[in-house]
């Protein structure tokens, strides 16, 4: 095998590049748009999201900062935490998550010790949640195999009105920080 080397181009390359590919997708867009009417409500809800995978949400609502814990011990539920904000001029109401590779997930909360499982959660204009431990979080059940440490899957969020958003979540050990013996842990 011969060695490659990277050449890093400069920011000014790196940005035209963007604007370019920006201009494809839009040209591209157009084209598929012209072959089957769309209205811009359904364009919105199947968007493709910010790393190129999977469906984006209403303007205005972004998440970052996701992990997968994987369990200690296997067969127990992982973890996930993330940051979901609303800057929309409306209230939005999370109804729903999955995580690939993962048979289901579910968002619980847990409050003075106990964990309990919950079906929505509003998001007021201007608010940020944080998914963490010890508060909201994502209880996600029956980890594939192929889901490992150091690599990643991907959360995606359902709203009430269809829309959804997708991201990224690094896959990481728990490091035997106790979660998979806490209450609640079970389906």
């Amino acid at each position: 095998m011969s060695a490659q080397k990277l050449v890093r181009l400069p920011a000014s390359f790196r940005v035209l590049a963007l604007v370019g590919a920006a201009g494809i997708l839009a040209a591209t867009a157009g084209c598929k748009q012209a072959e089957s009417p769309v209205s811009h409500e359904s364009e919105a809800a199947t968007a493709t999201g910010t790393d190129g995978t999977g469906p984006a949400a209403k303007p205005g609502i972004s998440a970052s900062d996701g992990h997968l814990f994987l369990p200690v011990v296997p067969g127990r539920p992982g973890a996930v935490y993330f940051t979901v904000r609303n800057d929309g001029p409306a209230a939005a109401k999370l109804v729903g998550v999955h995580v690939s590779g993962s048979g289901s997930a579910k968002m619980h909360k847990t409050d003075g010790g106990t964990m309990t499982a919950i079906d929505s959660l509003d998001i007021a204009p201007g608010a940020q949640v944080e998914f963490k431990q010890g508060g909201m979080h994502v209880m996600v059940f029956d980890i594939e195999d192929s889901v490992k440490a150091s690599g990643t899957a991907e959360l995606t969020l359902t709203f009430s009105d269809g829309d959804k958003l997708s991201m990224p979540l690094r896959v990481e050990s728990m490091g035997g920080d106790g979660m998979g013996d806490m209450p609640g842990m079970e389906h």
